[in-house]
């Protein structure tokens, strides 16, 4: 695990400096700049906006006796979301996105609940209760 943190840790901000360079030398490094305030911005208001939107949802489903762990997932990819797309950079700045939109949320939610699904049949995670 600690070999994948570092991996990518190095590898992610190399990318995003080649994007930053590649850009700026098309478009300029004022707007490319301005451009990532932009994304930066947009991409704040917008998980912003979805945080309470799923917030809603999970209260409205607790309040019905129910378990929100649909909106606890989306909870999740939404705080991912918003923490990559307040990383400098356009590769963070899309995957943030599609972990904030919606539609292409649920691909992630899915995604995570398989993962965790595994990770529970398999012992890995265990759940007390008091």
């Amino acid at each position: 695990m600690f070999k994948w943190i570092m991996l990518i840790m190095i590898v992610v901000p190399a990318i995003e400096i080649w994007g930053l360079l590649t850009v700026g030398s098309w478009i300029g490094g004022l707007p490319t700049f301005l451009l990532i305030l932009l994304t930066g911005f947009a991409g704040a208001l917008l998980a912003k906006k979805e945080a309470s939107r799923v917030w809603r949802d999970a209260s409205r489903q607790m309040s019905a006796g129910q378990v929100p762990g649909q909106s606890i997932l989306d909870g999740l990819c939404i705080f991912a979301g918003g923490l990559l797309l307040l990383t400098p950079g356009f590769f963070t700045d899309l995957l943030g996105f599609l972990l904030v939109v919606p539609f292409s949320r649920i691909f992630f939610r899915h995604g995570l609940m398989l993962w965790l699904s595994k990770r529970i049949a398999s012992g890995n995670i265990r759940f007390f209760r008091r």
